[in-house]
């Protein structure tokens, strides 16, 4: 069988160069998008570019947990129509709201795309993996500031902020890759569970919808990494053979000891269990 791999957030500045790249490796990539017409477009450009490539753009709007389980249902019957294993996950969609809003399921929406949807998604398709599967989550610099309390999965605009909410969801994606990491390994699975965190990234992700973004694209968007070079710690990911790292830059370590330890960790994955299962 040939394999695939699945990448979400296919056609941001940072998924459309994963795909890119992995297509130019000969690698079958379901591209996981919400808007289908970009799909198509950017599929047309590399295929421009990468004639052999096969691609497979698939619809999916990772904040709503009903839309989650379509696409996994999709990719089973596609993967088997056309004899692909499913070799590598990576968890590339996010968002950073500027405004608090909710989804249909009655969720914060940066929580749901963050951390619910690729969380369902990823328990999902485990059992559908290759035995030495890579799952890659997308994680960021902000985990260490971010703050975590018992509300976190209550949606409230009082304790909304842009990026605080941003920070917190992208914690939470970190500790349940622990959490998963640790539970694989006492199942003897060889399935790998990797973070990747690209650092500041020239992307759109960038605007912040605020009256500082023109100064900011003039002073600091210039410092910033491009998409090629922000998504190789996750392309780096996907090519390992290590499990339980934190990949940035071109190197990795361990994830840290601060995380492993986090005394939140169980209880963020069992009410996101709960969460995700209700929807």
């Amino acid at each position: 069988m040939k394999s695939a791999i699945i990448i979400t957030g296919a056609t941001g500045s940072m998924g459309s160069s994963a795909v890119r790249s992995l297509a130019a490796e000969g690698h079958t990539v379901i591209m996981a998008c919400r808007n289908m017409e970009k799909a198509d477009s950017i599929s047309r450009e590399i295929l421009a570019d990468i004639p052999a490539a096969q691609l497979f753009p698939l619809q999916v709007d990772i904040s709503r947990m009903d839309s989650v389980r379509a696409f996994v249902a999709n990719t089973l019957e596609l993967t088997e129509r056309n004899s692909l294993a499913i070799t590598g996950l990576l968890n590339n969609a996010g968002i950073i709201n500027r405004e608090f809003r909710t989804t249909d399921d009655g969720l914060e929406n940066t929580l749901a795309t963050n951390f619910l949807g690729p969380f369902l998604l990823t328990g999902l398709l485990i059992p559908h993996l290759s035995d030495d599967a890579h799952i890659v989550n997308m994680v960021s610099l902000t985990c260490r500031f971010a703050s975590i309390g018992r509300d976190f999965f209550c949606p409230d605009p009082k304790r909304f902020s842009q990026l605080g909410t941003y920070a917190g969801t992208k914690l939470a994606l970190l500790l349940s890759s622990v959490t998963l990491n640790e539970r694989l390994r006492q199942q003897g699975c060889r399935i790998s569970v990797n973070v990747a965190d690209p650092g500041v990234v020239n992307s759109n992700m960038l605007h912040m919808g605020r009256w500082f973004d023109p100064l900011a694209d003039i002073v600091f968007r210039p410092l910033c990494s491009s998409p090629d070079k922000g998504i190789r710690p996750a392309l780096n990911a996907l090519h390992s053979d290590r499990t339980g790292m934190y990949f940035r830059k071109d190197s990795f370590e361990p994830i840290p000891s601060r995380y492993l330890s986090d005394s939140r960790k169980d209880w963020l994955w069992q009410e996101a269990e709960r969460l995700t299962m209700s929807h």
